[in-house]
């Protein structure tokens, strides 16, 4: 008895399998020699995520959506880098009467000036109303929180200058931010950080200058001042270049959660703050919404938890190896390399590769 026919007649004689799969036609489908490894590599095996990869997408997706939200960072660019064909199958995508969204959880610019990075991507055809950042998810939540504009309350800041910028809009007043980078306490004998009575709020979004004054500061607020402790996302890494991860908010988060002993108010995915504002605003069916991400604990949760199809690219952080693993309790309903798979069939090589 050869290897391969071992192999067939251990899927076939397995009543665990058999009971949970159809084995013969599973079996039937895999040339002899790839038998025995699909135990330890198919999507299909007892030991690994069950999730399809995009093989046909106009019946598999492109039929049965009619908006799509798309991540940003790892789905659209990395870092400051536009990915390859991407242009191209967005075109296609409005071509074909689909609606689309831009949802980064990357809170350091406002709507404005993320309308600015994609006209810099040559991504120049997207309006800014269909681009939504987290610092815009903190203002909204603001917003519909009733939080004071009367200037009788204020927000601390730990962020860079896209918060500030959407507080502006609404009227909300602010403080720290890129403002306090340089700052310092005084811990000298006696040394005490003094801060404003009237922060009623405290935001924490990516900052690449928190200082330990910041999170001081952030502390008492929220310790000794009662004020809501607001996180932009929790994202673990980010793409600041396309040439490694760098450390993302969760760590900024983190340190607050640290300090306070509190949990936040997350506003960004995967908290269904955005797409209530998208469903409400725009009329839209959920179940007719494809979540595209590049983060199972950001983009497909956004995407499971409020009632959306999701699809996971491998043009981000995580890896098919984490995609598929028996440790990976988050399954998307597809996943593809790229965006770029939404227009090939699963024997056409994907643009990036």
């Amino acid at each position: 008895m050869n290897f391969s026919t071992a192999a067939r007649r251990l899927l076939l004689s397995s009543p665990v399998l058999a009971a949970t799969t159809n084995v013969a036609a599973f079996t039937s489908r895999i040339p002899l020699p790839s038998a025995a490894r699909a135990l330890s590599s198919s999507s299909t095996s007892l030991n690994m995520a069950n999730v399809l990869k995009l093989s046909d997408p106009q019946s598999q997706l492109l039929d049965n959506v009619d908006v799509f939200i798309f991540d940003c960072d790892g789905v659209i660019w990395r870092g400051d880098s536009l990915i390859d064909g991407i242009p191209e199958t967005l075109a296609k995508l409005r071509a074909a009467g689909k609606k689309m969204f831009f949802v980064t959880n990357n809170s350091t610019k406002s709507r404005a000036g993320y309308k600015k990075k994609f006209d810099g991507l040559g991504l120049t055809e997207i309006p800014a109303e269909e681009i939504f950042s987290s610092s815009f998810a903190a203002a909204a939540y603001l917003e519909q929180s009733k939080f004071p504009t009367d200037g009788s309350k204020k927000v601390y800041i730990i962020g860079e200058v896209g918060i500030g910028e959407e507080l502006d809009l609404i009227g909300i007043p602010h403080l720290g931010g890129p403002a306090d980078s340089e700052k310092a306490p005084d811990m000298g004998p006696g040394g005490r950080l003094e801060v404003d009575p009237d922060v009623g709020a405290v935001i924490v979004g990516f900052d690449r200058n928190v200082n330990y004054y910041k999170i001081q500061y952030a502390q008492l607020c929220i310790n000794e001042g009662g004020a809501e402790f607001i996180a932009t996302n929790l994202d673990a890494v980010t793409h600041l270049t396309d040439a490694q991860e760098w450390a993302g908010n969760g760590s900024m988060v983190g340190a607050i959660k640290g300090c306070t002993g509190q949990e936040p108010t997350l506003v960004g995915k995967p908290s269904p703050l955005m797409i209530d504002y998208l469903e409400s605003k725009y009329g839209v069916e959920r179940n007719r919404i494809c979540m595209v991400g590049d983060r199972l604990d950001t983009d497909v949760l956004f995407g499971t938890e409020n009632g959306l199809q999701s699809l996971l690219v491998l043009s981000g952080v995580t890896s098919e190896e984490k995609l598929l693993g028996p440790d990976n309790t988050i399954t998307p309903d597809y996943y593809a390399d790229d965006i770029n798979a939404f227009f090939q069939t699963e024997s056409e090589p994907s643009l990036t590769k």
